[in-house]
């Protein structure tokens, strides 16, 4: 199978997302929370990495289980919940067989991620949900310079959509494995090219400028 990107610093991210960014993580919780609502049901968490958001799905009442691309973060994943090394966009799920599909922080990681929204709905039952929290596409980006929290910098770059290693903070998590960029156009339009109902969009921030957007989608019943 392929080598995933994280592999490289498997280690180093389980320190990051643990310590470092705690106080980003608990935000993104709290955005899963608000938009996943409570279970009980299979919860497929797409891209899990090291599994971090698990104890939260439980929390809320679900059975998570995790599928992502690179062994060495589910060295990690695995102490958390159930896991499974596969491709987001061929997911190894049945059809219409999980209540719920999440992807936290993960579509940036992606080439291709309309495909893995159209495997989310592949996968899901009738009425099932599927929540995406990432980076905000608007200000979030190797076109982006936060350099300055107040006052964001957005150059040209905002429509490439290839993977770049630029990034303002050359200490980050994109100066090590890069980023695909999705604009905010391509992201909604993959929601409804997969059939799903977009319910419920949200952004959000520790400053006045979001570096959040999060999104509830349904399965039509």
């Amino acid at each position: 199978m392929t080598t995933a990107a994280y592999d490289a610093i498997a280690d180093w991210y389980e320190q990051f997302v643990t310590d470092t960014s705690a106080d980003y993580q608990l935000r993104v919780r709290r955005q899963l929370a608000d938009l996943l609502g409570n279970g009980p049901g299979r919860c497929l968490d797409v891209c899990c990495g090291t599994g971090v958001h698990a104890a939260e799905l439980r929390r809320l009442g679900w059975q998570p289980v995790g599928v992502d691309l690179s062994g060495g973060q589910l060295r990690y994943a695995r102490t958390r919940l159930p896991v499974a090394r596969g491709d987001a966009a061929r997911l190894p799920v049945a059809d219409a067989s999980v209540c719920a599909v999440t992807c936290v922080l993960g579509h940036t990681d992606l080439p291709a991620y309309p495909a893995v929204v159209a495997e989310a709905a592949r996968v899901l039952v009738p009425g099932g949900r599927f929540v995406h929290i990432g980076v905000h596409p608007c200000f979030i980006g190797p076109f982006a310079d936060r350099s300055d929290p107040a006052r964001i910098v957005i150059d040209g770059g905002y429509g490439e959509r290839e993977r770049s290693f630029r990034s303002w903070n050359s200490s980050g998590v994109r100066a090590r494995v890069g980023a695909w960029h999705v604009p905010l156009a391509d992201l909604l339009n993959a929601v409804t090219a997969a059939g799903l109902a977009l319910a419920r969009v949200q952004e959000s921030g520790a400053t006045p400028i979001p570096d959040i957007l999060a999104f509830q989608a349904t399965k039509p019943a």
